[in-house]
């Protein structure tokens, strides 16, 4: 097993989150306003840019799906995956979208449908249409392709070439990063990070505080989120003391289970037909009109363009801020598979489950309120599914079901978390000591709370959006670095190539 050093990126990381926490705590106001301005800044002067580049990294993805280098394998060729393909897909889905998929399943495409429809006018079976397209542009092929981007170029570079686990050693082929500017660049991958994650720990406590408050008279509050993001600290630490084989692997294939259960729940007693027929006609509206949805900007209508600002920008820096994240959790559980298996599995099956998700889940709400039995876009948007799951059987186990699984989401992901970080700051180790997992853990916990009490969840998302910009600019380097490694590889794939051939002809000499 390999040594984990730490070194300056974990030391100017921390002191970076530190900093960032007092002045949170002795000056909220300066923090959120300070937020504030920056997020507004780059929403308005680089919408433009965040369209162009995340479009780009979904290109990039499908081109390495259908070139020959995805038969280049993420390891040496007799490398073999770690995990089945069920477990696999269980552990990227839980540490990508977990908490956010319940957090907005009911209440994204019933908040466009009822209140602010992008193209439509609300309330009308236009705006049911353009809620759920627009929710599946978000949570669809762009999200998964900045992911996608993120761990490719960290698996490729660990297991094919025996790099660093770091996002620095992704750019060696166009650059020196053993210097000031690898260690730059580690910290930016750090603290985009670690605003990222807690952004997501802040939705995921927010949304326990919201359906305890539903169900009970608990109220709704910054020091009930304190106590919940306290409890879950604990579990999560204690969690990352087991390792990713143990902790991390039993709670996401835990947390697919409820998943399912509850999608199921919902599939059977909600309205089945109608929500199949929303995901069909959906799904070929979606691919019909992304190439529209994935530049439109709006630039000559004010209103539109406030809707693409609050909503589409919001999810792609929220995406980019955490994959480096993802990107790397999911990198550390791929080794051994090919480029074109891992790509396709990690771009395209994750969106399908999400677009049959919101489907469902957002069908029903959407349902309940245009026949006006509830008003599901009223309540918080930390509610809503509790306000879906109140008209159905046995409503009140399947919210603390939901609850379960928002919780053991939130465990799963801040577990992932700490590794990732101790990863990132321990110069790449695929060990990084619990000693620096549990500095990370209490660092992702103190962020978040300093940013819900600094100004709640729009502080939150304030952070995640500045965060993400210099990251974007990182990604595109490792693009570049990676298609540089790639082609160095041709003189392989034409070798490969030619003993299939010869192999063959021995099998079969006729």
């Amino acid at each position: 097993m390999e040594k984990a050093k730490t070194g300056i990126v974990f030391y100017i990381s921390i002191g970076i989150l530190i900093l960032a926490v007092i002045i949170g705590i002795f000056a909220p106001d300066i923090l959120e306003n300070v937020t504030a301005a920056a997020q507004s800044f780059i929403s308005t002067r680089f919408g433009w840019y965040y369209l162009i580049v995340v479009s780009l990294f979904v290109i990039v993805c499908l081109y390495i799906i259908v070139s020959p280098y995805g038969r280049i394998k993420l390891g040496k060729p007799d490398d073999k995956p770690e995990y089945n393909m069920a477990t696999w897909f269980a552990m990227l889905f839980s540490a990508g979208m977990g908490i956010g998929l319940v957090f907005w399943g009911a209440a994204e495409p019933v908040y466009h449908y009822a209140s602010n429809s992008p193209t439509a006018e609300v309330g009308t079976d236009e705006a049911i249409k353009e809620a759920l397209r627009f929710t599946f542009f978000h949570w669809g092929v762009h999200a998964w392709g900045i992911y996608t981007i993120i761990a490719l170029c960290l698996a490729y570079f660990k297991f094919r070439r025996d790099a660093r686990g770091t996002v620095s050693s992704t750019l060696s082929t166009i650059m020196k990063t053993d210097g000031a500017l690898g260690k730059t660049i580690d910290i930016i991958a750090v603290t985009a990070t670690v605003s990222g994650v807690a952004t997501t720990l802040g939705f995921g406590a927010v949304q326990i505080n919201g359906g305890l408050s539903f169900m009970t008279n608990i109220g709704s509050g910054f020091w009930t989120q304190f106590i919940i993001i306290l409890v879950v600290t604990f579990l999560f630490l204690l969690s990352a003391s087991t390792g990713l084989n143990k902790g991390i692997r039993i709670l996401s294939n835990t947390n697919m289970a409820i998943a399912a259960l509850l999608f199921v729940f919902v599939l059977i007693f909600g309205p089945t037909l109608y929500s199949l027929n929303l995901f069909t006609d959906t799904l070929g509206k979606y691919f019909q009109t992304l190439p529209a949805m994935s530049f439109r900007l709006a630039p000559l209508t004010e209103e539109a363009r406030d809707w693409i600002d609050n909503w589409t920008i919001f999810y792609w820096a929220w995406w980019i801020a955490w994959s480096p994240f993802v990107g790397t959790f999911i990198a550390r559980v791929s080794k051994g598979r090919t480029l074109r298996q891992f790509t396709a599995g990690v771009l395209l099956v994750p969106s399908l489950v999400g677009f049959l998700w919101f489907s469902v889940f957002g069908g029903a709400s959407i349902l309940l309120e245009s026949e006006g039995t509830a008003a599901i876009s009223e309540l918080a948007t930390e509610e809503a599914l509790f306000g879906v799951f109140e008209h159905y059987p046995f409503g009140i186990v399947m919210s603390i079901l939901a609850i379960g699984l928002i919780s053991t989401f939130f465990i799963t992901s801040a577990d992932s978390a700490t590794f990732v970080l101790g990863m990132q700051t321990s110069n790449g180790s695929l060990n990084p000591t619990k000693k620096v997992k549990f500095i990370w853990g209490i660092m992702l916990s103190a962020t978040a709370v300093i940013l819900l009490y600094s100004g709640g969840l729009q502080a939150l998302e304030n952070t995640m959006i500045v965060a993400a910009f210099p990251f974007s600019v990182i990604m595109l380097l490792m693009i570049a670095a990676l298609f540089k490694a790639l082609k160095e590889e041709k003189p392989n794939l034409k070798a490969e190539k030619e003993r299939k051939k010869q192999n063959k002809a021995k099998a079969d000499p006729t």
